[in-house]
């Protein structure tokens, strides 16, 4: 026990050399730097957390949980479910599907067990609780990349996404079927906005944008799938076949690679978690754990039904390799009215927007973190609104130079998908310590190594697509 003690109280600097100390403890909630001594006390200390926009409040409920899972779950990649049962038919593509989505499940429930896994402390980052369970070298090898990649590849995606559908939004609504707004000037657009929108003071404090981006996701999943159901559906299901022609290892992995990619998002489990209050009689994972359960069964709603509509009505019309969103969310609306098309199109742009602070935050926060380790003192709010800046910044620079990152999305996904599938097991086995061999133990080890098992699969399927189709790569020509 007082060996993860130690590992929790000093997870930012054990490497430094005589570097000021980080807390880590649970529930504070008078946040003084904490007076040095010449007598060996915790000289030099300071409640880092409550300086944290992650942590700075603790007054959550399961409601602001409940759409924060909402709005970081229902992602733009729950389109792209049809392609993939176009590729892997009815059957497989329903028990991936249903398979992957227990497992998130299981990894969330572990996940949320382990935020308060050791007495007295609160685990409420995802990299933190890596460094707890497998030491500071390999923790921060394990997690930071994943997780850097999920917060800021995932907003540089929505810049892609968000800018491409709001060009053709324009294009949908022009009369000459022309967009005013080049794909950059596009891009601008959406980032700007998107910053703005990303200037809330912490992670709670942006429960209304989750609100909203959870009811625009909702929207748009039920409108896509119910459009084909209210329209004269017979019509087109004379041409439609759901027969699988390419069965290569490549083209079946990489259907469900496009299923795994749905599933990512544990990496702000924790960081959810931690704007709840706690304590011994009500301890947050009560409360989260409620708020997985609504949040879930709402994903699930929107999920199944958008994924076995679309595919029923459209079949082998779906391409089935991947790529941007808003060539299927093209696919979806062609047939129907321009009124249903702007629809979901202005709901898609609005779930992209009300996604695009919630999965920047970690990367504030982490930032954050470097600037009070040089500092030791909370970040104002000119300092916190400059850093935000830059890193919206970062993203739509990274979107512009490289518009086809949504092509290479299960290659480098594949890595991210490990904090989903894999590391909750084997950090569930390192801080709680079941018996060796005994069920749990073996559970847990046999889950991850399914994960990894998937995750090297997925990588060598990209890797040999690439090779086989080449990468046309549009650097800053988006």
């Amino acid at each position: 026990m007082s060996i993860a003690l130690g590992k929790l109280f000093d997870l930012e600097s054990q490497e430094s050399g005589g570097s000021p100390l980080f807390m880590s403890p649970a529930p504070s909630t008078d946040p003084q730097p904490i007076s040095g001594d010449k007598n060996g006390g915790d000289g030099g200390r300071i409640p880092v957390e409550e300086w944290l926009p992650i942590t700075e409040s603790r007054k959550g409920n399961v409601y602001t949980a409940t759409f924060h899972l909402l709005c970081s779950g229902i992602g733009l990649q729950v389109i792209l479910l049809p392609a993939a049962f176009a590729a892997l038919g009815w059957v497989w593509g329903t028990i991936i599907l249903t398979v992957g989505f227990v497992w998130k499940l299981y990894t969330t429930w572990l996940l949320v067990q382990l935020h308060e896994g050791v007495p007295g402390i609160r685990i409420s980052r995802y990299v933190r609780l890596a460094i707890a369970s497998f030491g500071v070298k390999l923790g921060k090898l394990l997690g930071i990349f994943p997780v850097m990649y999920l917060s800021g590849g995932a907003c540089t995606i929505l810049v892609i996404t968000g800018g491409k559908s709001i060009q053709q939004l324009l294009q949908i609504m022009s009369v000459d079927n022309t967009a005013p707004l080049t794909s950059v000037q596009c891009f601008l657009v959406f980032s700007c906005i998107a910053m703005i929108m990303s200037q809330f003071p912490n992670l709670n404090s942006l429960f209304g944008v989750s609100l909203i981006g959870a009811f625009m996701g909702i929207a748009y999943c039920t409108v896509i799938w119910i459009l084909p159901v209210a329209s004269d559906s017979q019509r087109t299901q004379v041409s439609v076949s759901y027969a699988t022609m390419d069965k290569s290892f490549v083209h079946i992995f990489n259907a469900i690679g496009l299923i795994a990619l749905v599933y990512r998002g544990n990496n702000l489990v924790l960081e959810i978690q931690g704007t709840l209050p706690s304590d011994s009689k009500n301890p947050s994972c009560k409360t989260m754990w409620r708020a997985v359960m609504i949040s879930h069964a709402l994903v699930a709603i929107c999920m199944f039904p958008l994924t076995f509509v679309v595919y029923w009505a459209y079949g082998d019309k779906i391409p089935a390799t991947g790529g941007p969103v808003g060539n299927y969310l093209k696919l979806y609306t062609q047939e129907h009215s321009k009124r249903a098309a702007c629809f979901i199109h202005l709901t898609f742009i609005f779930s992209c927007l009300c996604s695009y602070p919630i999965n920047l935050m970690p990367a504030c926060d982490n930032i954050e973190m470097v600037y009070i380790t040089k500092k030791q003192k909370p970040a104002s709010i000119i300092v916190r609104m400059m850093l935000r800046v830059f890193l919206s910044l970062v993203c739509f620079t990274i979107a512009v130079g490289f518009p086809f990152l949504p092509y290479l999305a299960v290659l480098i996904g594949a890595i991210a998908l490990l904090v989903t599938f894999t590391y909750p097991c084997f950090m569930w086995i390192s801080i709680k310590k079941p018996q060796r061999k005994s069920p749990m133990w073996l559970f847990n080890v046999l889950v991850g190594c399914l994960g990894a098992s998937l995750s090297v699969l997925l990588l060598v399927a990209s890797a040999m697509r690439l090779a086989q189709k080449g990468l046309h790569a549009n650097f800053f020509s988006p």
